[in-house]
């Protein structure tokens, strides 16, 4: 379903970025909701840093409504509870806010570190439970028989999405697989996509506004007619737009930084889904290091005590 273009209510330092998949909504929806809920909906995206973490009765609350006129307004734009609105507005706030003001935002609540803390870790388990509920597990599937099917594969990553891709790669690697995820300078990707070829398949890897060399690997590749699929944490960022197949996992925290539970939980699901695609193939490659990995040298030992002592 094709959506409409929206000016963001985040857009930062005048630069305009794809909508979000909350603002999406409220374009499609915006004939079905008078002007007073538009103008709620306008208001809760303009202080999103400061929204995003109200229930609706706060909302309400704020704002001078009912509560039954938050949920309504929101089923109204297409959700089913207003659980899906908020995750998806707390996504918003992520995508279009800098560490900075991120920051900025989280240090207004009057909350102790030891409350901070404990308000990240929610955060990320609900990311989990989100990717639980959500995974189209079929795609993770597809995916493993893409990867098995494909005679190498470039996994991108940059910056702190850096770590991840380094993981996904190895992981593939010990599999059997010809996964590498290399440095994400603009040259050295330029370089590797060049040598892919129609046999290969890139993986992106990028989470909000998406960073530039991550999404010009995938237009690239997609150009050479390779397959090319993201992982990234919402249906509407240039990674999904532009990979021919993507699967989502929230990263949405609560102060500067992304919360990489969730696709670090992806990532193991898709090796798992690698592991028993063929699980003949996966025993044969793991039997060999089997001895190492109960008894081998790979593993630190303490020195035996000298006999004197």
């Amino acid at each position: 379903m094709s959506r409409k273009r929206v000016q963001s209510n985040g857009d930062i330092n005048g630069v305009k970025g794809a909508p979000t998949a909350i603002e999406a909504r409220f374009a499609d929806a915006r004939a079905r909701l008078g002007p007073h809920r538009q103008q709620l909906i306008r208001n809760i995206l303009g202080n999103c840093e400061e929204t995003c973490f109200l229930s609706s009765r706060e909302l309400a609350k704020r704002y001078n409504v009912d509560a039954a006129t938050v949920v309504r307004t929101v089923q109204a734009m297409g959700y089913e509870g207003f659980a899906d609105f908020s995750v998806d507005l707390r996504q918003h706030f992520m995508s279009r806010m800098t560490p900075y003001t991120a920051l900025e935002a989280a240090t207004r609540e009057k909350r102790s570190v030891a409350d901070h803390i404990d308000h990240s870790l929610d955060k990320s388990l609900d990311n989990l439970n989100t990717l639980r509920a959500n995974l189209d597990r079929d795609r993770v599937v597809d995916l493993a028989r893409r990867i098995h099917r494909s005679r190498r594969i470039l996994v991108v990553g940059a910056d702190f999405a850096a770590a991840l891709a380094h993981y996904l790669a190895y992981g593939l690697a010990v599999l059997g697989y010809d996964a590498e995820a290399p440095v994400a300078s603009e040259g050295a990707l330029l370089h590797k996509v060049k040598l892919l070829t129609s046999k290969d398949l890139l993986i992106a890897i990028s989470f909000g506004r998406c960073l530039r060399t991550t999404v010009e690997s995938v237009l690239r590749a997609g150009k050479r007619g390779i397959i090319t699929f993201g992982i990234t944490d919402s249906d509407t960022t240039p990674i999904a737009r532009h990979s021919d197949a993507h699967l989502v996992a929230a990263v949405v925290g609560p102060s500067f930084l992304n919360s990489y539970v969730a696709p670090i939980g992806l990532i193991n699901a898709i090796h798992v889904a690698c592991a028993h695609s063929d699980p003949k193939r996966s025993l044969s490659l793991l039997k060999p290091t089997y001895r190492d990995d109960l008894a081998g040298s790979r593993w630190y030992r303490e020195a035996k005590e000298s006999a004197n002592s």
